[in-house]
């Protein structure tokens, strides 16, 4: 069971790491925004939150996914 054939590769491609390096930015930023209570700023990191998903949605149809055009699968 180590990669079976079809293995989308479970995030291991830069739209998936861009997505998700943007949104922990963002869920840091809005704890850290929460703690000193500045709350526009919390719902600004929310808003960043959204822009995340989208960039690695964006990216995704880009070629930039896993299994894309694009994107250069390695071997493990």
């Amino acid at each position: 069971m180590s990669n079976p054939i079809g293995d989308p590769g479970h995030g291991h491609s830069p739209a998936a790491w861009t997505a998700v390096i943007i949104m922990l930015v963002a869920f840091t930023l809005g704890t850290l925004f929460f703690w000193l209570d500045m709350p526009v700023l919390v719902w600004a990191s929310v808003g960043l939150l959204v822009v995340g998903a989208i960039v690695g949605f964006v990216m995704t149809k880009a070629g930039y996914g896993a299994n894309g055009a694009k994107s250069n699968p390695k071997a493990h």
